[in-house]
């Protein structure tokens, strides 16, 4: 048994840390707190970067940081302004000493990094809140003297005009100017005076991140974190977030709020060490190129279950973060992501790239998410490269402008019971998967990737087993309710093309059989050429499809209502989120059996089955709210679905 030290506003740093004599700073404790020892922190606001110094030896002996029970202790990445000096109209300004900023200056630090689309005028990492509503940064001081509210902004990828998530917001403006002594800070307050209310400005980079990598087997337990400049973290650089565990093994992060994340909020990515922004310093090599290089580079560094990787994030209330919730490149590995509530990510848009999401991971090997609910995002989950061992199960996406996207990966990984209800459902751009027992109520896009060729895995390990680029294909779709809609056209084929629609018409052509597979590829001498332009096989069947989703040529076994509507509709009422929807006489009489690693097809390219991180059998024989399955049974992510009117609920 360790020892427990205590953190608390009325206490000092030259105390001895006990409840009686508690310390001030959470860093004190940090500073000295060896494993096994556990730092209790009492209420209040702590304006710090607490940077654990030591490690804990194991998952017996950790270092535990956690709020005490029953009170409420917020960590901040900003600081209180009230000297605000009355400029023109309704905009105030502060002057402040470069020396305010401890490390690097938010209103000089640029959003930067690989796969980042440059905009005219760079954004920078600094913020400004007020009563805890986060600023928009103007591009100009003029910007500042006749703000408009903004009712719709471009969503990117699908480009297309939606509306501003919060309209009122984008009245609230600030514009920032630095020079060799100074940081000049301007914001339009409105109504409000700045000296009378509660007006922050973004200071340090991070709330709770090691400065050394490392430092493994810690618990950060129950805070409220909030406020951090946090960098643009693409998974060919450092990867710090407002709290992140900084390449190490064996952290638990539970029970925490975290939010208004410059770029990421909690991060279990990758290091400075193996690469950092080369591609966008350099410009004589693509970001693609550089990440191949960063695998390799890990792996010399001892990248390996052994050494990182293997966190618990679970119960964790995370939101209002510019680029991601959660993000990691590498450091991932063999995690649990659980039952978090993630929302309002990426929707300023005040910038943009290709690692944006409410879950952004990179080489998830043997990663499991699962029961975690996800809206209000730009996109949902969106899993890249080396999607190997990776369960995403009993999720529930909605009100997002795309709720997954698994991109040039090869599998085996399973997506099951899981609903997908914004009107964006899913990109394919992989090969391996597992599709079983979901509800997918949006568009979906399958595409081939024949232009990047990205690492597959010897299962359950980090080791390389070879490359290859995603043919299409080889994918598993059974047991689930695919719902279309009025307004969808239907499925758009063509070869090298994205190919759009709901159900698995987009598989039109494929074989059903590896045996099949081969036949036609050898129907002509050649090697690489003749597989290149093969379309793997798939393996379809019993599935729903209404209201227009369009099934597999091929596909044994379902059931289709064109003309049923179901009404699908995710109902939140207060803290419980409900489903509601109508489902055909003919529903209860559908069934599919349960799959498992003997009768899921083994995946082509990988040569690996789906199977637990253990390499036990995988067995899907749960439903999206525990219910036990039989051999066969109904097909969807809940068994208490039946025919007629349904509301069942899913979160609370």
């Amino acid at each position: 048994m360790g020892l427990e030290y205590h953190v608390a506003k009325h206490g000092s740093d030259l105390n001895v840390g006990t409840k009686q004599e508690p310390f001030l700073t959470i860093n004190k404790a940090a500073s000295i707190a060896v494993a096994g020892d556990a730092v209790v922190v009492h209420g209040g606001e702590y304006r710090e970067w607490v940077k654990p110094k030591n490690a804990g030896l194991s998952n017996t002996r950790r270092i535990t940081y956690q709020a005490a029970q029953g009170e409420k202790v917020v960590i901040k990445g900003s600081e209180r302004i009230s000297n605000w000096e009355h400029v023109e109209e309704t905009v105030w300004k502060v002057v402040l000493p470069n020396a305010f900023f401890e490390d690097n200056n938010p209103y000089q630090e640029e959003v930067f990094g690989d796969w980042l689309f440059k905009s005219k005028v760079p954004k920078h990492l600094g913020d400004v809140y007020l009563n805890g509503m986060s600023f928009y940064e103007a591009e100009a001081f003029e910007q500042l003297l006749n703000p408009e509210v903004k009712t719709e902004v471009l969503d990117n990828w699908t480009r297309k005009i939606v509306p501003v998530h919060n309209q009122k917001q984008t009245k609230y403006l600030w514009f920032a100017e630095v020079d060799e002594k100074n940081t000049t800070i301007y914001a339009n307050f409105h109504d409000s005076n700045p000296n009378e209310e509660l007006v922050e400005i973004n200071v340090r980079k991070c709330c709770f991140y090691p400065e050394e990598t490392g430092i493994d087997y810690i618990t950060v337990k129950g805070f409220e974190m909030a406020q951090a400049a946090t960098p643009w973290t693409p998974p060919t650089a450092d990867q710090p977030g407002l709290i992140g565990a900084h390449w190490s093994k064996g952290w638990i992060i539970e029970d925490n709020i975290i939010y208004d994340s410059k770029c990421s909020g909690i991060s279990i990515g990758k290091e400075v060490s193996t690469g950092h922004n080369f591609s966008s310093k350099r410009q004589d090599k693509p970001g693609y190129q550089y990440q191949i290089e960063s695998v390799f580079l890990s792996l010399e560094a001892g990248w390996s279950k052994e050494k990182v990787g293997s966190h618990i994030i679970r119960n964790n209330t995370i939101y209002d973060c510019g680029q991601n919730a959660i993000v990691g490149h590498l450091g991932c590995i063999f995690s649990e992501i659980t039952n978090n509530h993630i929302y309002n990510i990426a929707l300023k848009r005040e910038f943009y790239g290709h690692e944006i999401a409410g879950i952004k991971l990179h080489a998830a090997i043997d990663v499991q998410l699962q029961q975690n609910r996800i809206h209000d995002c730009s996109l949902g989950i969106w899993l890249d490269w080396q999607t190997q061992g990776t369960r995403i199960s009993k999720n529930l996406l909605y009100r997002n402008n795309r709720d997954m996207y698994i991109e040039v990966s090869h599998g085996p990984y399973i997506v099951d019971n899981n609903i997908l209800a914004s009107e964006y459902a899913l990109d394919n751009y992989a090969q391996g998967g597992a599709y079983v027992n979901n509800i997918i109520a949006g568009k979906m896009v399958h595409r081939n990737i024949l232009n990047r060729s990205t690492p597959y895995h010897v299962p359950h390990s980090t080791k390389i087993a070879g490359f290859s680029v995603v043919h299409g294909g080889d994918d598993r779709y059974y047991n689930n309710i695919f719902i279309g809609h009025e307004s969808f056209e239907v499925v758009v084929p063509g070869r090298n093309e994205s190919m759009e629609g709901v159900g698995t018409a987009h598989f039109n052509g494929y074989t059903t059989s590896l045996e099949e597979y081969k036949e036609k590829v050898h129907q002509k001498p050649g090697d690489v050429e003749i597989y290149l332009n093969a379309d793997q096989p798939v393996y379809i069947q019993d599935n729903v499809y209404l209201n227009g989703a369009v099934p597999f040529e091929r596909e044994n076994n379902n059931f289709i209502a064109a003309s049923f509507n179901p009404k699908f509709e995710v109902i939140e009422d207060g803290d419980e989120v409900y489903i509601s929807c109508s489902l055909p006489e003919a529903f209860d009489k559908i069934l599919g059996l349960t799959p498992t690693t003997k009768n899921l097809p083994r995946v082509r390219i990988a040569n690996a089955d789906f199977e637990n991180p253990d390499g036990t059998e995988v067995i899907i024989d749960s439903d999206l709210l525990g219910i036990q399955r039989e051999e066969h049974s109904k097909v969807g992510p809940i068994l208490d679905l039946g025919k007629g009117q349904n509301r069942v609920k899913v979160w609370e």
